[in-house]
């Protein structure tokens, strides 16, 4: 089984459909036009197709780049319900949740905080 580990800096999920037979070149086309990452970045790339069973990560491993694929038989991957033309940034543990069919964002746990003074 192939999943994400803690090694991964970030995560980027595109925010709007894909096109899917869209492949290495044309998704590394759209992280560097849209999200305006530098797609050798040791992050994680993620697109979903219009119907949101398919799943694509996109990832550059040291000499080549990896494309990953996961198709859903019979449910769909839960995406975020505010339209938006920026990627979302997710953890290495919310892509996995989005990998196993949780929607992050009904569930989002409490934000972490930093607290610099106690009163």
């Amino acid at each position: 089984m192939m999943r994400p580990d803690a090694k991964v800096e970030k995560v980027y999920l595109y925010p709007k459909p894909v096109d899917f037979r869209k492949s290495i070149d044309g998704l590394a086309a759209l992280v560097e036009l849209d999200i305006k990452v530098a797609v050798f970045d040791p992050v994680l790339f993620v697109f979903l197709n219009k119907p949101r069973n398919r799943v694509k990560i996109l990832y550059w491993e040291r000499n080549g780049f990896c494309l990953w694929l996961k198709r859903l038989e019979s449910e769909r991957f839960k995406t975020s319900p505010d339209a938006t033309d920026e990627a979302i940034v997710l953890t290495v543990q919310e892509l996995n949740w989005l990998l196993d069919g949780f929607d992050l964002w009904r569930n989002r746990p409490h934000q972490v905080l930093t607290p610099r003074f106690v009163a």
